[in-house]
């Protein structure tokens, strides 16, 4: 009788490529300020997985070798931990946006390969940030491939509905409501800012509280 082991999973699909999520501070800048950013903006809906840097396979195949995109959005599937993300136990799902920031190390090839591999296995939207030329270049998916955008100043994400400015030197990306993403020291600012505010207008109400008290007046029972 001959008796076949069972073969783990996770040694046929292991949750790491080995390469290291960035290359230089300006590359991991940019990962963090893209995938954070858009974590805000879909807090909101738990069917949107935002993913930084996490392996993807898309076919249940040894033949195909994965890749791991900096920044990965995929809509329908829910938020939560991945080792890594294997498509066919997310509904079949492909990551439908997906950004890339290049780094010293990232050669011509290579990112051929990449753009062949997003537009093989079903990206919707492809964008690939240079940090050190400034230069942003999209691709949107049309008649079943992905297609080269010509004009990204100004351009609107149909799936993130963000908006992308490159007229200015460095890219800014804005969101739906006009708010630049920020940076965490950024946003820690302005959470700072908004307690300040808060706790004025708390001082303002209770001096204008005990006014009226002096008034004879209960600010409490106010018509």
């Amino acid at each position: 009788m001959t008796i076949f082991e069972q073969i783990d999973p996770d040694l046929l699909y292991p949750d790491s490529d080995g390469k290291p999520m960035a290359d230089n501070t300006e590359q991991y800048r940019w990962i963090v300020l893209i995938k954070e950013n858009l974590e805000i903006l879909f807090a909101n809906n738990d069917r949107v997985l935002i993913a930084g840097d996490l392996l993807w396979y898309p076919v249940r195949s040894r033949l195909i070798t994965p890749t791991a995109p900096d920044v990965m959005v995929v809509f329908g599937r829910p938020k939560g931990k991945r080792h890594s993300y294997r498509q066919w136990q997310e509904d079949n799902i492909p990551p439908q946006v997906i950004f890339e920031i290049l780094s010293y190390s990232n050669d011509t090839k290579e990112m051929e390969r990449k753009l062949e591999f997003y537009d093989t296995y079903g990206v919707e939207e492809y964008y690939l940030y240079d940090p050190e030329s400034f230069q942003l270049n999209g691709w949107l998916r049309q008649n079943n491939h992905l297609n080269k955008l010509w004009q990204m100043d100004g351009w609107l994400s149909p799936r993130l509905g963000i908006r992308f400015q490159t007229g200015l030197g460095e890219l800014e990306i804005y969101r739906p409501d006009g708010q630049r993403f920020l940076n965490s020291l950024e946003l820690n600012q302005r959470a700072e800012q908004a307690e300040l505010l808060l706790k004025q207008e708390r001082q303002r109400a209770e001096q204008l509280a005990a006014y009226l008290r002096n008034l004879g007046i209960d600010p409490d029972n106010l018509p």
